[in-house]
């Protein structure tokens, strides 16, 4: 019997340094190897002991163990999409076409949009994520905060951009100050990377 697939820690798009001095190495490669790494080892851990119960007919806490595969999964999930929409700052490019038109039109200008984004960010209560996501059916893009990110996701809706607000995302280089931090983000954000996600999302 072929072995299930499992969840995998994806290689970065850059090297741990590339990031500085915006996002320096030691705080990216704990980010990366120790925290995302958690989350795919929950996710697999979950996957395993559904597989387990299967074989042995045995009972289990639905409840609590699609909540813990749920949080891993969500988890791993969004850290992924947070690597992607980052790129070193000489790299990072701006909004162009169909996203800065999208952007211009929803909140009249692109800097109104940050603006918007980084109090949505600042003011996710404990731990979680904000994110640019995008709404097929209106044609819109809707900012999200997206607090213990297995809940509070818009199902179905495109994640665009996203940035992690958890404390181990920056507590290395900023301390606890988020806002510092979300200050930086700005200068690392990989445009082009968000302006495909949604050229990609509006091919469909």
């Amino acid at each position: 019997m072929e072995k299930a697939k499992t969840y995998a820690l994806p290689k970065l798009p850059y090297g741990y340094k590339d990031l500085e001095p915006h996002m320096s190495e030691t705080q990216l490669t704990i980010h990366h190897q120790k925290h995302h790494q958690a989350y795919v080892n929950g996710a697999n851990a979950g996957l395993d002991k559904l597989e387990k119960a299967r074989k042995e007919s045995a009972d289990l806490d639905m409840k609590s163990t699609l909540k813990d595969l749920s949080w891993n999964i969500a988890g791993h999930r969004m850290h992924s999409l947070f690597w992607e929409n980052l790129a070193p700052a000489a790299k990072s490019g701006k909004p162009t076409g169909p996203l800065l038109d999208a952007l211009t039109k929803e909140f009249g200008s692109f800097e109104r949009f940050k603006k918007e984004f980084t109090q949505a960010a600042a003011s996710v209560e404990g731990s979680g994520w904000a994110a640019l996501a995008y709404c097929r059916e209106l044609g819109r893009p809707i900012i999200m905060q997206v607090e213990k990110h297995n809940a509070n996701v818009i199902p179905t809706f495109r994640i665009l951009v996203v940035v992690d607000v958890f404390e181990h995302a920056y507590y290395i280089d900023y301390k606890n100050d988020r806002a510092k931090y979300l200050e930086a983000f700005w200068n690392i954000v990989n445009w082009n990377e968000v302006n495909k996600r949604l050229q990609d999302l509006l091919k469909k």
